[in-house]
């Protein structure tokens, strides 16, 4: 492996020369900066970006990147990350990035400048920078743990669920009650995580003999309204669905108050499954049934990953698959089911 003094040496300068032209090339004389920057091109020398930040003083602060902080899912694990910061003696900085890449980037450069020591990655994007050294084959630019999802070709620990498994978990259950007409209102398709879950729910019906019809699967952007209006093209349809899998549960609230407005009733024309089980789902008129995240241990364990690598001790596992449970009450009709066959 290459190292500076390599650098140093083929270059003709010290290694503190190499060193600073690495942090700071505008304090290094052009002649030296150029000629340490062709020796490094020479010999193909690709900096420890991960190790340069365990050694510089530490700020004790993590960013932790939300794409809503609105959303209540997303509230629970920061609420997580926030307490088992506070026990490690972290400070937590939010970033809401609304989608937007220019946002994300910004709170990004805050860690490879130095302001911040680590990201915790909740969303879908990742930052440019990051995408940029994955394409070249080079080490992170930061520490970095994702949360949520993983990414293929990214090398970096990373806590989530088998989206695949949980949701087809979800559509069985609604086969089980006896539904056979069964869409889904899914997620922005851009996310991996909505992808699994799509995948889950063709799983679970094409074991079960089961073919979508043309409009059963209709795409959301989380939010309730997207629920309520992607509910309101299902109900339109020639051949209506008896049951709906939402890939989470504001899509499923907005879903019932469609359902409602129409006359219909839950569960009793129309089958309801959410995902996430956030806490006002319960209070949901019917109560939802859902798929339950365990949001505590997914802002935990990626807390911990986080401290783990700010203090170069060995992670224990690289990917954590927490486990995922179905969480059952009447917008499923599994009571009524039982109760018409007593």
């Amino acid at each position: 492996m290459v190292t500076i003094r390599d650098i140093a040496k083929r270059a003709g300068v010290s290694v503190a020369t190499v060193s600073r032209t690495l942090r700071e090339p505008e304090a290094v004389r052009p002649a030296k900066r150029d000629a340490v920057n062709q020796a490094i091109e020479e010999m193909k020398y690709v900096p420890n970006a991960i190790a340069q930040q365990l050694r510089r003083p530490r700020h004790e602060a993590i960013i932790v990147i939300v794409p809503e902080i609105a959303n209540p899912f997303f509230s629970e694990i920061v609420q997580s990350i926030e307490n088992v910061a506070h026990e490690l003696g972290y400070r937590v900085l939010i970033g809401e990035t609304q989608g937007k890449q220019e946002r994300l980037d910004y709170y990004a450069e805050m860690v490879t400048s130095r302001v911040a020591d680590g990201l915790i990655l909740l969303g879908s994007l990742l930052p440019s920078v990051v995408r940029a050294t994955v394409k070249a084959g080079k080490p992170l630019p930061m520490p970095l743990v994702l949360a949520c999802e993983s990414y293929a070709g990214l090398n970096c620990p990373h806590v989530v669920i088998d989206n695949v498994a949980a949701a087809k978990l979800a559509v069985q259950h609604l086969i089980e009650v006896g539904r056979k007409k069964i869409a889904t209102i899914t997620g922005p398709m851009v996310n991996s995580l909505c992808a699994d879950r799509l995948r889950g729910y063709h799983s679970a019906m094409v074991e079960a003999g089961l073919t979508p019809e043309a409009g059963w699967i209709v795409d959301g952007d989380f939010s309730i309204e997207s629920g309520h209006s992607a509910m309101l093209r299902l109900l339109e349809l020639e051949s209506r669905p008896d049951a709906v899998f939402c890939a989470n549960d504001e899509m499923a609230i907005g879903a019932q108050q469609a359902i409602q407005e129409k006359g219909l009733t839950i569960p009793g024309d129309m089958a309801i499954v959410g995902f996430d089980d956030l806490r006002f789902g319960a209070y949901a008129s019917p109560p939802l049934t859902t798929i339950r995240q365990p949001t505590n241990e997914l802002g935990e364990t990626a807390m911990r990953m986080i401290d783990a690598m700010l203090h170069d001790k060995p992670l224990t596992e690289q990917s954590v698959v927490l486990a995922h449970q179905l969480i059952v009450r009447r917008s499923s009709g599994a009571q009524e089911r039982l109760a018409s066959n007593k």
